[in-house]
């Protein structure tokens, strides 16, 4: 029905009045839609107590529409957010094409975990920080602690051992899974093999370069697929709710990828048949140490904002020890500073944040690139292809290898 000229012309015009919108608040911050828009508005309230009279304007988008409309907006110069939320991918894109404003040494901590603070540095540990870390995601390793210890098994320290404790546990345990992983395409099945890929000293991208097509990368991956003849049937399509639900209706003995959104419900009496029976950990390593994944959610001030001093005041309050601990009791917000992981009020709550804490210390981002979603998808398809025996694990690894070359390019 609509054009493409009747389209731009509205688009243009609705930047525009947000535009005029956001120059009439004080502080316009961009974030996300879900828990951390709760979060945010959660921070909002405490922060005007103390900032009486500001006006401050929230926007809250679901991911992909955050991205594109940060994006758009910091591509032309525009100057309509002052505060943005980002994912950890997002920063090398933004921070690169000098859309951040770098941040001075005194907003940056000694009490954030290092290899959280880190990839807010462009580049990685050697850089500026160009944001603070908000919420401090990380994937861990889940075990039926009942099951190890009724079979005499230890906490896997290896992919060899969950392969062999997966072998066990399926054997002598009636009706219940190895193990179990989410084997879609694209993000999902990524997060799960990225650390199995690290503990082989494998790399997607390497000194800028793509580096699947390697000894170590095919490893990862046959320890990768060979998971499979220990978990459920159809797992090649498994997402989120299909683990989250194996495990909390004790279908599975173990789990390569929880994210801390994940674990509450396994104590969940109205949801988990297995309270107080799984244990979290850092994902095993292998030849090389753990190395669980990253997913932090960071904020960063941006390089046109008008308000850069009330943007500092509230991404210094947003990453307080405490406010932190206010939003990690409320809605069970992960923090990103090691205090509030060793608060005893903290610990009493959630008995798994000390795991928590030793992942994050341990913790490796995503390779810092600018273009990594695209890497991600191809990667995705690649991995799915060799999971469903639709294609050799070499043959995969060296096409993946050849089309994230070309993105790199």
């Amino acid at each position: 029905m609509f054009g493409k000229k009747p389209l731009s012309r509205f688009i243009l015009a609705s930047g525009l009045l947000f535009s005029l919108i956001g120059h009439a608040a004080d502080l316009v911050i961009a974030g996300r839609d879900d828990v951390y828009g709760k979060a945010l508005d959660s921070t909002l309230t405490r922060f005007q107590q103390k900032h009486p009279g500001k006006q401050i304007e929230l926007l809250k988008l679901p991911y992909g529409n955050l991205y594109e409309k940060l994006v758009i907006s910091m591509r032309e110069n525009a100057s309509a957010y002052d505060l943005v939320l980002m994912d950890d991918t997002w920063s090398p894109e933004f921070a690169g094409n000098g859309w951040l404003q770098p941040l001075p040494k005194k907003m940056q901590s000694n009490d954030f975990i290092p290899a959280v603070m880190d990839i807010s540095r462009v580049p990685e540990k050697t850089g500026p920080a160009y944001s603070l870390p908000v919420v401090g995601n990380v994937e861990m390793f889940a075990l039926r602690k009942d099951l190890f210890d009724k079979h005499q098994l230890k906490a896997p320290t290896s992919w060899d051992d969950v392969l062999s404790s997966a072998k066990i546990l399926q054997q002598q345990e009636p009706g219940v899974s190895g193990v179990v992983f989410r084997g879609m395409k694209g993000n999902p099945i990524v997060s799960g093999f990225m650390p199995i890929l690290w503990a082989y000293n494998g790399a997607v991208v390497k000194d800028g370069k793509a580096a699947l097509d390697s000894p170590q990368a095919l490893q990862a991956l046959k320890t990768f697929i060979a998971l499979k003849a220990f978990a459920p049937t159809g797992v090649d399509v498994y997402n989120a709710a299909d683990v989250r639900q194996s495990l909390e209706q004790g279908k599975a003995a173990m789990a390569i990828e929880v994210w801390p959104a994940w674990a509450a419900a396994l104590d969940n009496p109205d949801k988990s048949k297995v309270v107080g029976k799984v244990e979290l950990q850092p994902a095993p390593g292998q030849v090389a140490g753990p190395s669980p994944m990253l997913g932090i959610w960071q904020m960063a001030i941006t390089k046109n904002s008008q308000h850069s001093k009330l943007a500092q005041e509230f991404l210094t309050y947003l990453t307080s020890a405490e406010n932190q601990k206010a939003l990690a009791l409320e809605l069970g917000l992960p923090p990103t500073r090691r205090s509030v992981y060793q608060d005893k009020q903290i610990i009493q709550k959630y008995r798994w944040y000390p795991a928590q804490l030793t992942a994050l210390e341990a913790g490796r981002a995503r390779p810092r690139i600018r273009n990594w979603q695209e890497v991600e998808s191809i990667l995705g398809d690649y991995l799915q292809l060799a999971l469903m025996d639709q294609m050799p694990a070499q043959v995969a690894l060296q096409q993946a290898n050849q089309k994230i070359a070309q993105a790199l390019k």
